[in-house]
Formats: structure tokens, sequence, C-alpha cells
């Protein structure tokens, strides 16, 4: 077989989307004749545990690590928060109210760790897979990122071996990502930042997005050689599905599965179910909001303000495999796009298994878009725009009294299959090291 070193912060046992992406390819890479080998942190600063994923790792594969050191212990201390404490993503805040020293950490993070707070496993980690791959040669290497660290250790392997082919995987765009404004930039770190996003994408041989939108957002900021950027999304494992006896919520359940940051709250969602919990006695009954993984502080407040917290069934982060039942169990799945401008490519990895558990989706975002698409492709859902109160009324009682039929085309949603999505990803892998 060929081989593939693989660079990935996020590796079981940490949980999550960031993880269960190239776990999932690892997993098939060596049925279209590849052999991973995968370079991880050995002690890296994990928001979740998830121990259950660790089924997945092939029997055999290499796996490297090395240790890592991050800031995080000095900023629990600034932010006054315990040593244990995990540290969450997407700025998000579960018990309080973002702190002024949150916010000065905030712009220490944007300005003084470029391009994130592992910068300084870059220098550690070239050198050891120099080393490494001098002795134990590949025929390609692929980063993931964010954090986009994950990219600059592979520009520096890169530069020390020519012939290697390398791939760089975009699971979210770099200075594109929604919240980079609220980094508060200095404009010489703002520079920086595209400095090395570009020569990321003018250095590797070949560039992968998730979404058409992101994949056509870094087209614009390299312009030559389009021929190399490609689009493989996310998507679900077929061995994931729970296939045994399962009952069906009671309720009427809208369940969100995952992290619900504070710029994702759907303020109109919930002025919405204010009036249908207000005008129609029966859907007051049977309304239940399924909250599975983190929420933010203010998403709680939010749901205190229009009187729903009655209705919320808060449930912690449970295993991926216990994620699935939940999904599987549910009336409706809630999808959120984060209100910004890229958000007509943005395409959350939780869309792929709300697929595969085949539940109607209820979607909240723009109406045309890479999102809008997908939906649309796999008969799964229905979705109306963030400020349109009309149309999500109209879409959540039409799915409460089953009025709009979703007739999935299964078809499709097996596009999304990861055994698929690595076939894809071989073909690329394959066609450079020609």
């Amino acid at each position: 077989m060929k081989k593939v070193l693989i660079l990935t912060y996020y590796w079981p046992p940490g949980g999550g989307a960031g993880v269960q992406r190239w776990l999932k390819f690892v997993k098939y890479l060596r049925e279209f004749g590849w052999e991973p080998i995968v370079y991880t942190a050995e002690n890296g600063e994990m928001p979740v545990i998830d121990n259950s994923l660790e089924k997945d790792i092939p029997k055999g594969i290499s796996i490297l690590k090395t240790k890592i050191w991050e800031p995080y212990s000095f900023y629990k201390a600034f932010i006054g928060r315990k040593k244990d404490d995990k540290i969450n993503a997407s700025f998000l805040s579960e018990n309080k109210k973002t702190s002024l020293t949150e916010k000065i950490s905030v712009w220490i993070r944007g300005n003084f760790f470029i391009p994130d707070a592992r910068k300084y496993w870059i220098k550690p980690s070239v050198n050891y897979l120099k080393d490494h791959l001098e002795k134990n040669p590949v025929d390609a290497i692929i980063s993931s990122g964010p954090p986009h660290t994950m990219h600059l250790i592979a520009l520096g392997l890169k530069k020390q071996f020519p012939n290697i082919k390398w791939v760089a995987d975009f699971r979210d765009p770099w200075t594109n990502i929604d919240f980079y404004e609220e980094l508060m930039l200095s404009s010489s770190s703002d520079k920086k930042h595209k400095r090395l996003e570009s020569e990321v994408l003018s250095k590797a041989d070949a560039i992968i997005s998730i979404g058409k939108g992101m994949n056509e957002d870094f087209k614009k900021i390299y312009t030559k050689q389009p021929e190399k950027f490609h689009v493989i999304t996310n998507g679900y494992d077929e061995d994931d599905i729970y296939k045994g006896p399962l009952e069906k919520d009671k309720k009427f359940s809208i369940a969100h599965i995952g992290t619900l940051v504070k710029s994702r709250n759907p303020e109109t969602l919930w002025k919405v179910l204010k009036q249908l919990v207000t005008e129609n006695e029966n859907f007051k009954k049977d309304l239940e909001i399924k909250l599975v993984g983190k929420v933010d502080f203010f998403v709680k407040e939010q749901l205190g303000k229009y009187g729903l917290t009655t209705f919320v069934n808060k449930i912690d982060y449970l295993p991926h495999n216990e994620v699935i039942k939940e999904q599987q169990k549910t009336k409706v799945l809630l999808l959120l796009v984060n209100q910004t401008k890229n958000a007509k490519s943005i395409v959350t990895g939780k869309i792929f298994e709300y697929l595969a558990a085949q539940v109607p989706i209820l979607a909240i975002g723009p109406p045309k878009g890479d999102l809008a698409d997908i939906l649309e492709q796999t008969k799964s859902g229905l979705i109306s725009d963030f400020n349109d109160e009309d149309q999500l009324k109209k879409n959540i009682l039409d799915l409460y009294n089953n009025r709009k039929f979703i007739n999935f085309d299964k078809n499709e949603i097996a596009r999304y299959s990861r055994r698929e999505l690595t076939k894809e990803l071989s073909g690329v892998l394959t066609a450079l090291s020609r």
C-alpha cells in the first residue's frame, strides 16, 4: 500500500465533529490502497472526551504522538477558571456572561497566538517528523485544520521534503471563519493571518474544503491552479446507525444536537415557539425542546425571556453512540447556521448524521446556499431564512400536523457515507502520487 501521514490535533479519546472526520477517513483508507499513519498531540486540550470513538481506530495502525505545550494553564488562571476545567470552542460560555478578563484573553489569543494557541508545537513537530520521515518515507502528507497550526507543520515538512505531496484539509475557514472579527485583531495580526493562509494555499499540492462555498472562497484568495481545489464534505458512518428497536419520543420533540453558542442562538425560533404555545393548547402540551450538548449562558437567558424554559429537556454531552440514538428517537432535528457574511457556505457536520437518522430536519439559514442545496437534493427537511417568522411558523406546523411529508431520497443520502467520501479522498491522493 501507499502510505499517507495524517496530521490531526483532534483524535480519540477526544470527542466531537473535529475528531470524527479524520477518524472515519482513517477507518476506511486501507480499503482504497492507502495505509494511514496518524500524528497527533499526546496531551492536547480536548473540550470533550468520548472513549466510544476508539472502537473505530483500525488495528495495527501507526499513531505517532508528541507532547504539546499550550498556554491554557495561564489562560485559566487569568480568567479565574480551575486547572481541570475544559476550554470550550467557539466562544461558548455556559455558566456566566463574558467577563472583561475573558475579552482581554480573546484579544491576546488573536494577536499573540498566530495562527492559534498550538503555535509552539510547530517547530518540535517538524523536527520530530523530519527524523521520522527520513527513516520511514511516505507518499503523501495530509494536514487537517483548524487548528491551522497543523497546516504550518505540514508547510515546514514540505520545505524539507518537496517531493512528498501535501493535501491541506479545511474543516472550517481560516480568515473567513464566522468569529474572525471577534478576535479583535490589529492590522499587523490580520495581515499575518492572511499571509500564512495564502502561503498554505499556494504551497499545498491539493486543497480540500468541506463545502462548495468555502472552496470558492479559497479560490478567490489563491487564484492560480483552480484544479487543485476539491470539495469533500463531512458525512455519516453506516456502522454508527442504530439498528435495534427504538421507541420514538412521545412528545413533539425538536432536538438540537451539539454545542449551541451565542452566535447561533435562534431568537426567531424562540419567538415563534412562544406564539405557538400561546395560540395552540395542544401544541403547548406536546412541545419538547431537546438540547443535547453544551449550551451557552446567553441561549439559556433567551429561553427564559420567551417563557420556554419549562419545555426544555437539557441533556449533557453524550458519547457518540448514544447521540445517534437520540437523533433517531426525536421527531424533528434542528439545524442552525450562524448569521454571518459567509452563512451561505456554512455546512455543519451534524447535517450528515441527521440525514442518516432519516428524521425531518428543521433548518434556519439562507434559503439559497450550500445547506439548502443539500436539503433539497436529499429531500430531507424544511428551511426558513434567519428572520422569516412566517415561513418558520408554517414549517413547524407542517411538521407538527404531518402536512409536509418528508420523502427522503436514500440514494442521494448514501453519497455522504464515510466510505464513499474516503473513496473520493483516495482518488485525490492517487492522482497526486502518479
